[in-house]
This record gives structure tokens, C-alpha cells and sequence, in this order.
């Protein structure tokens, strides 16, 4: 049975899956929640990492990973709860959002490119990404947008690779 999105604001708060799903409640955000999603994302890590952190490539793969299929989990009891990949489903955005970035120090320029790219592939969902969505039972919720960050994420390889990355 689905809940009234009223609802679905407290019932965040009793069920884990439903937590993780909406991101800590940032997709209930009234407009582009995704959008919302991501750029808490990435002003928290800033924050944290006094925004000139470089963590670990192999200790964030992981924690993408662990995010990733997670992610999948909580996405099928989101998409229960509110049917389909509902706009307050968001971990899948965190997941593309950190793919973005893997392996760059998180300063405020890679942060600030690495939003409106990752945001860019995600609205526009370059094939395979597109397609892949229809995946069943939270995969596709997950998989569209780590494809979204991995196009990224390549994007900013080759501003990088190219010198036009400032650091």
C-alpha cells in the first residue's frame, strides 16, 4: 500500500530503508529534490574535508560500493512506499555524486563542476543510462545515475587531463 507523501515524512523517521532512501529526508526537499540532495552531499563534504580533502581512492570506492548496494535496497522500499523511482528517493543521486568526484581532492572547484556535471548527465541520462532504468526492484533507481556518474566523472578526467581543471 502506498502512503500520502504527508505520511511518508514521518514514516522516514521509523523506518531505515525509507531514511536511507530520501537521503536523511533531503528528498522531501518541495523542488528538485535530487538536485537538493546532491548539493547537501557535497557542501558536507566540503565542510568536513575543510574543502581541500583528499580521501582515499580505495576507501571511497568501497564506501560507493557499500552506498551503491545499499542504495538498492532501500530504492525497492522506497519505490513500495511511493511507487516507482518517486522524486523523494535520492541515495541513488548520492552514489552518481560521489562517483563524480572519486579520486580528485574535494576543493570548492571540483565540487562546484562536479555538481552541475553530475547533475547535467543525470537529467539528461546519456544511453545506456536512460535505459537502464527500467531495471527492476531498485537497480535501475541505482543504476541510471551511477552510469550519470561515471559520464561525469570522465568529464572531469579530461578537463583534468587537459590542464582546464584549476586546483
Amino acid at each position: 500500500m502506498k502512503l500520502n507523501r504527508v505520511h511518508n515524512k514521518r514514516a522516514v523517521w521509523r523506518k531505515p530503508s525509507l531514511m536511507l532512501a530520501s537521503f536523511f529526508g533531503t528528498g522531501f526537499f518541495p523542488f528538485a529534490p535530487a538536485t537538493f540532495a546532491t548539493l547537501v552531499l557535497y557542501l558536507l563534504l566540503g565542510m568536513a574535508g575543510g574543502w581541500s580533502y583528499t580521501p582515499s581512492p580505495v576507501v571511497l570506492l568501497g564506501v560507493i560500493i557499500f552506498i551503491t548496494l545499499v542504495g538498492v535496497w532501500a530504492s525497492r522500499r522506497g519505490e513500495e512506499a511511493w511507487g516507482g523511482d518517486a522524486s523523494p528517493i535520492v541515495i541513488d543521486e548520492v552514489a552518481g555524486a560521489l562517483i563524480t568526484i572519486w579520486g580528485f581532492t574535494w576543493s570548492p572547484v571540483v565540487l562546484v563542476l562536479g555538481f552541475f556535471l553530475f547533475r547535467a548527465m543525470d537529467i539528461v541520462k546519456p544511453p545506456p543510462a536512460y535505459q537502464i532504468q527500467a531495471l527492476p526492484k531498485g537497480w535501475g533507481v541505482m543504476a541510471d545515475d551511477v552510469i550519470a556518474g561515471i559520464y561525469a566523472q570522465i568529464v572531469l578526467r579530461l578537463l583534468d587531463a587537459f590542464g582546464l581543471l584549476p586546483q
